[in-house]
C-alpha cells in the first residue's frame, strides 16, 4: 500500500500535468466559446451561482459560530472555527501566487490578445491564477463533506459547481480553476488532519 506521501506526490504531479495541458491546449478556446454566451440565460444563472464562491461571508459566518458558541458547545465552536481557519488560508494562499504568479485573466485575451504569465503584477486584470472562488467553494464543500458524509455528494457537486462558474463566466481560465479546487481541497484536508480531527471526536456529544 502506498504511502501518503507519495500519494500527495502523485496526484499533486497529476494536478500539476492538467494545469499544464489545459494552459496549453484548452483555457483559451474554453474562454472564447463561454464568452460567446454571456447574453443568455445560461450565463445569468451561473452569475448568481457565482455569487457563493465569495468568501467573505464565510469568513463572517465561521467568526460569528465561534463566538458565539465558544463557551458554551465545542462542537459548533470548533466548526466555525474551522470554516473561518479553510477559507482563510486558502484565500490568503491563492492571492499570494496570484500576485507572485501574474496571470493574465481571459478578458485580457479578449481585449488585447494577451496570454500567459507576467509575475508580480497586483492589478484584477492580472491575477487570474489560482482561482479564489474555487478555493473557497472547495474548501467549504470538503468541510462539509467530512463533517456530514450524509450529504457529501450534494457538498460536492455544489461546490464543484462553483468552481464551474468562474470558467461559464470567463472570469477564469481551466487551469486556474482547477488550481483554486486544489488549494481549497488540500487546505482543509490538511487542517482537519492536523488539528481539527481531534476537536471534532472530542466534542461529537455536542453536535446537536
Amino acid at each position: 500500500m502506498m504511502n501518503k506521501t507519495l500519494q500527495w506526490s502523485i496526484v499533486t504531479t497529476t494536478v500539476a500535468l492538467l494545469c499544464l495541458l489545459s494552459y496549453l491546449f484548452a483555457d483559451i478556446q474554453t474562454a472564447l466559446w463561454f464568452h460567446t454566451i454571456d447574453t443568455t440565460l445560461f450565463h445569468k444563472v451561473f452569475s448568481k451561482i457565482t455569487l457563493f464562491g465569495d468568501s467573505l461571508g464565510y469568513l463572517a459566518g465561521g467568526l460569528l459560530l465561534f463566538a458565539f458558541f465558544r463557551n458554551w458547545n465545542s462542537y459548533w465552536a470548533s466548526l466555525g472555527l474551522f470554516l473561518f481557519s479553510t477559507v482563510a488560508i486558502s484565500g490568503i494562499t491563492a492571492d499570494l501566487v496570484k500576485y507572485v504568479a501574474g496571470r493574465a485573466r481571459p478578458k485580457l485575451y479578449f481585449h488585447e490578445h494577451l496570454y500567459g504569465f507576467d509575475f508580480f503584477h497586483w492589478e484584477n486584470a492580472w491575477t487570474s491564477f489560482p482561482s479564489g472562488h474555487s478555493a473557497t467553494a472547495m474548501s467549504v464543500a470538503i468541510l462539509l463533506a467530512i463533517l456530514y458524509p450524509r450529504w457529501r455528494l450534494v457538498s460536492l457537486f455544489w461546490g464543484l459547481l462553483i468552481a464551474f462558474s468562474r470558467i461559464v463566466l470567463a472570469e477564469h481560465y481551466i487551469s486556474d480553476v482547477i488550481a483554486g479546487s486544489f488549494l481549497g481541497i488540500v487546505s482543509t484536508l490538511l487542517l482537519y488532519k492536523l488539528y481539527f480531527k481531534s476537536k471534532f471526536e472530542a466534542s461529537e456529544h455536542n453536535k446537536i
